[in-house]
């Protein structure tokens, strides 16, 4: 066990892009930074793989030099379909996204933080967190202490439950994610909704061949289905589309999906990624707000390591960025999950209205990023 030797600047805990993101900000500002990850890379997640056109340039910032080709080598997504009541409504996706496997993306991150200079340690759970500045941080190896501390450690971290989370809330919901080859692609993100659920699909470059492939991701309550055969059967258009893929490797799955009110701060820690917030997975900028999340949350401590601020104006003035420049995405985002889920005789006027409206459209697009 390892005994308290430093005090840090900062810790991170959870190695994804919130984490990495504020880690690597930090770093660069000079920060003593410990990250730390309770996984170990690489590893599949579930994710829908989509970064929006908003974040490339910060991602690109954040990436080490020779992780650049990452982004360039990127499926581009010009546009995305959403297959509802028989309908497809189609829209622009401009500037085009760009999709990234989580395998690759995590990996080029972590390692993009240990060249920063932070000190980075995969394999440690955080057990407990206690004091408001100085922290102390017990793990199973040992115990470590920060000036300041950035949660990044995810949804469902034993470290983010609260006492509404042991309730039962009904309806149980979860996460579905698997890689597959398919024959011809569209240069699209396909939305298939149904009773109960809805699935995205998006081509991404997962093989090092030539080999056409698709990320399939559903968000699916637990009693209508428990794995991605379930799903595709769930909307036939999907269902046929589907006959003609071939398992690359074995799917993953996460449950269940809790959905809170943005928390961006707990006692003087800040919080970031889907440790703050959980947003819709449809509308597809999971990572990108994690990204700008954690970027956020690293950019706001700086005046405070070198004596600028105090950590309660720097946390407060986090929880005030936050609030204005990430929130109201989510917001959006469940008002927009809520109108697709009405019933059929309610929505169906609304989709109709979307089908003619490019410009409505569009704007759902911008207020969703």
């Amino acid at each position: 066990m390892e005994k308290i030797k430093t005090m840090h600047d900062l810790i991170v805990v959870g190695g994804g892009p919130a984490g990495t993101s504020a880690a690597i900000t930090c770093a660069r500002g000079g920060a003593r930074v410990l990250l730390l990850e309770r996984g170990r890379f690489p590893r599949q997640k579930v994710c829908g793989e989509f970064v929006s056109a908003e974040s490339l340039a910060l991602l690109a910032d954040l990436l080490a030099p020779q992780y650049k080709r990452l982004l360039a080598d990127a499926v581009r997504i010009p546009r995305a379909r959403v297959f509802l009541d028989g309908r497809t409504i189609e829209t622009p996706v401009h500037p085009p996204a760009a999709s990234i496997s989580r395998l690759s993306l995590d990996a080029a991150l972590w390692n993009s933080a240990e060249q920063c200079g932070a000190e980075s340690r995969q394999q440690v759970v955080v057990q407990s967190i206690s004091g408001n500045g100085p922290f102390l941080v017990a793990t199973s190896i040992g115990e470590f202490q920060s000036r300041a501390l950035i949660n990044a450690a995810g949804r469902w971290s034993n470290l983010n439950r609260t006492p509404a989370d042991g309730q039962d809330a009904g309806v149980k919901w979860l996460g579905l994610k698997g890689h597959f080859a398919e024959p011809s692609q569209s240069a699209s993100v396909d939305l298939y909704f149904f009773d109960g659920g809805y699935c995205g699909v998006q081509p991404v470059n997962v093989t090092d061949g030539f080999e056409q492939s698709v990320n399939a991701c559903a968000m699916v309550r637990a009693d209508r289905a428990s794995t991605l055969t379930e799903v595709f059967s769930c909307h036939p258009a999907l269902q046929e589309r589907s006959c003609r893929w071939r398992p690359l490797g074995d799917s993953v799955s996460t449950s269940p999906l809790v959905f809170r009110q943005p928390q961006p701060e707990r006692d003087g820690i800040l919080m970031a990624g889907d440790a703050a917030a959980f947003v819709d997975p449809f509308v597809g900028d999971g990572i990108s707000l994690a990204l700008r999340g954690g970027s956020l949350a690293g950019k706001s401590l700086l005046p405070f390591f070198v004596g600028k601020l105090s950590l309660v104006e720097a946390v407060r003035n986090y929880q005030l960025a936050y609030e204005r420049r990430l929130a109201p995405v989510f917001r959006i985002s469940s008002k927009l999950r809520q109108m697709l889920s009405l019933p059929r005789i309610i929505r169906t006027p609304i989709l109709s209205l979307l089908e003619k409206s490019s410009t409505i459209k569009q704007y759902l697009v911008s207020k969703t990023r």
